[in-house]
């Protein structure tokens, strides 16, 4: 019997480069465009609006969404000043983070550095850099998640 892929939520600030990810993943073309609403993808992706981790009131709608996701992806983009997760974030879910820095091809050294603290802070047990545009880590990413 196939093992089914794990089903991932994917939740960042708005502009993280969450949608670019899935449409990477999905061998899409790269076309940026403002997610609206909670969208599964492939039934093996839910990408989320950064809005729901932007403001507290909607928090709850990840939990809930979260409730059929099997793997919690934490997106930082590389280039952010800042974070919008909340240290220990993960122990909400009550299933595994992980995180994903992405942007690191227009990104140095040091700001892939801090948004790997970002999310480590934000309780990711596992960490990948990536770039959508270039691809760089998103092989590892998907053998991790048993998409390859």
């Amino acid at each position: 019997m196939e093992e089914r892929k794990k089903r991932i939520i994917l939740i960042g600030r708005s502009a993280a480069g969450k949608t670019t990810l899935c449409q990477r993943i999905n061998h899409e073309d790269l076309t940026y465009h403002k997610t609206q609403t909670v969208q599964v993808i492939n039934q093996t992706m839910i990408d989320t609006p950064g809005e729901y981790l932007e403001r507290r009131y909607f928090r709850g709608a990840l939990m809930v969404t979260a409730a059929d996701a099997d793997v919690i992806v934490f997106v930082q983009d590389a280039t952010e000043d800042g974070t919008m997760f909340p240290p220990a974030y993960n122990s909400q879910f009550a299933k595994p983070a992980l995180g994903v820095v992405t942007k690191c091809d227009i990104a140095t050294p040091e700001q892939v550095e801090r948004a790997k603290q970002y999310l480590r802070m934000a309780g990711a047990n596992q960490m990948f850099v990536t770039s959508s545009v270039s691809g760089e880590g998103v092989d590892e990413l998907l053998r991790f998640l048993g998409y390859l």
